[in-house]
């Protein structure tokens, strides 16, 4: 179907994905609009062309159309863009999402991700299906290629809903009644009542759980039983993962075997999430407001000295002034005993430092935390990429997945040579709107651990508003 043109506007380009069971998805350019932007044409081929079988998909193809047009308002899902019948072929046209899937940031077998990285991540996805869910519509095929990360904003999309593929699994037989005879889902994301025909709102929950447990486990899903399960059916994960206690109570909940026992839709879950989010933010404050307590009765000036000369490497870190720039949409806090310097440089992106008490009188360095802003309009990878091309050879260098501010980020430790200081850093970097938002710690390597504690305070705190 290539330069094929469709509906009369719609040039194909490619195919996105191979033809399958339900038809295929086509990349395509829309010829009537200025500068002919690209859209996403799905063909769904009825599987029986006589009349009675072609009224039944007309009928039905409509009623998705009008389904997809509804959730094409929420501005996470793709928009419908047209819905057309040719050559007794159905086809649907949607709003192209530049950017990568899941399949991109879920690591590969034997790679996990961390806890906090796999929280925000299901959060992000549920906030969408929470909208989904409302509207009294089951997507049916979530999983990680399914699930977009858009390039211009680095927000998740949910994409290729699968009642719309019930129009190419669809039979008539003889008495005119109608079935559907291929599950509509994939295998590994899908609970068991969706794969005899009888998928509920939980049914997606079961998929979104899945996910969780791939990326925390690092067990690819797939249907032949690399996820051992108990005799109940319960599927048996938690001692290939480190992960807290609640968390995994919410994941075990979001993949009973049993539909009945599991959270029956995404606001369900969604609520137990950001419950569990406060629980750990209310025993962060609770146990910052014991020790703040007990270092007032021992005295700042006794506890002070003790912390710091002679355990440097445990010593409680206070955050006393607050950087707040509003034109750059940045806040940071940073200690008392640190001293903040403006840098403002359009060339490099360096915006603010914040620079350590010097050692001793001779100490020619001195030891700070810098924040960089660039812009920037590739993905998170490309930018990854970009930086490690950039930091000179070194054997020791490790790279990580964070969060920095509430949002996906790479973490990057590698030693260079300044001169006549041997130094050590720790780089931070994550992406929003444009931008790339980079924290970097530079340090001595004989003072880095020493000053590491007020750093990561400091990366901690950070907010992009």
């Amino acid at each position: 179907m290539h330069n094929q043109k469709l509906g009369g506007r719609y040039q194909i380009i490619k195919p996105l994905m191979p033809p399958g069971g339900f038809g295929v998805t086509f990349i395509a350019c829309d010829t009537q609009r200025v500068g002919n932007p690209q859209c996403v044409v799905k063909k769904l081929q009825p599987r029986s062309n006589d009349p009675h079988s072609l009224r039944i998909a007309q009928r039905l193809f409509a009623q998705e159309a009008e389904m997809l047009g509804k959730l094409g308002e929420h501005h996470q899902i793709p928009q419908l863009l047209a819905n057309f019948e040719e050559d007794q072929d159905f086809y649907i046209v949607q709003e192209y999402i530049d950017g990568h899937d899941l399949s991109q940031e879920i690591p590969p077998t034997g790679n996990k991700l961390p806890e906090a990285l796999v929280i925000q991540l299901l959060k992000e996805i549920l906030e969408v299906l929470k909208f989904v869910h409302q509207n009294n519509v089951i997507h049916r095929d979530i999983k990680p290629s399914n699930i977009r990360r858009r390039k211009s904003d680095d927000k998740i999309v949910l994409i290729d809903f699968g009642a719309v593929k019930q129009i190419s699994s669809m039979e008539v037989n003889a008495e005119g009644e109608t079935r559907f005879t291929v599950p509509i889902g994939t295998y590994g994301y899908m609970p068991s009542e969706q794969a005899v025909g009888n998928p509920k709102l939980s049914s997606d929950i079961y998929a979104v759980g899945i996910i969780g447990i791939q990326a925390l486990t690092g067990i690819y899903p797939d249907p032949h039983g690399r996820m051992p399960t108990d005799s109940e059916g319960e599927i048996l994960w938690r001692d290939k993962a480190e992960v807290s206690p609640k968390f995994a109570e919410i994941l075990a909940k979001m993949v009973r075997y049993d539909h009945r026992q599991r959270y029956s839709n995404a606001t369900e879950v969604l609520d137990a999430i950001k419950q569990l989010l406060k629980d750990k933010e209310n025993r962060v404050k609770k146990s910052q407001l014991i020790r703040n307590i007990v270092l007032g009765l021992i005295g700042l000036a006794v506890t002070a000295i003790i912390l710091y000369k002679i355990l440097p490497n445990q010593r409680t870190v206070q955050l006393i002034y607050s950087y707040d720039n509003a034109e750059k949409g940045i806040k940071i806090n940073y200690p008392q005993d640190w001293r903040r310097q403006d840098l403002q440089n359009g060339i490099t992106g360096e915006w603010v430092s914040f620079l350590s008490t010097p050692q001793s009188p001779k100490d020619n360095f001195e030891d700070k935390l810098t924040i960089s802003i660039k812009p920037f309009k590739g993905t998170l990878d490309d930018y990854k990429t970009l930086i490690e091309g950039n930091i000179q050879s070194t054997n020791n260098k490790s790279v990580s997945q964070v969060t920095l501010a509430n949002r996906r980020a790479y973490q990057l430790i590698y030693n260079i040579e300044d001169r006549d200081n041997n130094l050590k850093n720790l780089k931070v970097f994550t992406l929003q709107s444009g931008n790339a938002y980079v924290i970097t710690y530079t340090a001595k390597n004989g003072d880095y651990d020493k000053f590491l504690p007020a750093a990561e305070a400091m990366i901690n705190s950070f907010e992009i508003k």
